[in-house]
């Protein structure tokens, strides 16, 4: 199945010039990170294309999964992996009219009624959040915190829904533990990675956290 490459650590990329944005993969790739998720804003197609060819050719040097945001056309062009779709992007049904039924896709969720919609529709992971405020993102959704997350996952699993869930959303290290308390599977990170010569380091500690919480 698809969503059998899912990891628990997603890095969600910054807005960056591409050679400093390849850098910052290669940094949590070598600190073993295996999931990227190529997010760019406000980009002529060829340019984003150019981009995500760049970044999948790194990620599968690595035997990582590629994903990208929004743009199913960039996704298909630049061989990406995955797709991953917003709350207000098209639809999975025409997604996946575009790039066939072997790519995975994930979509964005704030509420347990957005879950269970993407469940319906046979997402391969959704994306919960977001956790606090993040200023990656313009239209941010209602803050979920600690709380709203332990509520939405217990009652998403009670459906019987065994999705993969990623936290999203202003996530730091320290936040780590607890969210993954709350039931999700994994966590998505962007700027805590910090700068390229702290991402390797930072990458590595993001999993031996999220190793000690899966081993209690």
């Amino acid at each position: 199945m698809r969503n059998e490459r899912y990891s628990p650590l997603m890095f969600v990329t910054p807005e960056s010039p591409l050679p400093d944005l390849l850098l910052l993969i290669k940094a949590f790739l070598e600190g073993g990170g295996r999931w990227v998720q190529l997010r760019i804003k406000n980009s002529v197609q060829s340019d984003w294309v150019y981009a995500a060819t760049q970044a999948c050719a790194l990620c599968h040097g690595f035997g990582a999964t590629f994903i990208v945001n929004d743009n199913p056309y960039v996704a298909l062009a630049s061989g990406a992996d995955g797709l991953h779709l917003g709350k207000y992007d098209m639809t999975v049904a025409d997604a996946r009219k575009i790039v066939g039924n072997e790519m995975i896709i994930g979509g964005t969720a704030n509420t347990l009624d957005d879950m269970l919609a993407l469940a319906n529709v046979e997402v391969d992971y959704i994306g919960l959040g977001p956790f606090r405020f993040t200023s990656t993102k313009k239209n941010l959704s209602p803050i979920i915190g600690i709380e709203g997350y332990s509520h939405i996952m217990k009652a998403f699993r009670s459906r019987g829904s065994k999705i993969p869930v990623t936290a999203i959303g202003g996530i730091l290290p320290e936040d780590v533990p607890d969210i993954v308390a709350t039931g999700v599977d994994g966590v998505a990170v962007s700027g805590c990675l910090g700068t390229i010569f702290m991402a390797e380091e930072n990458t590595a500690r993001l999993f031996s956290l999220l190793s000690e919480v899966a081993v209690k």
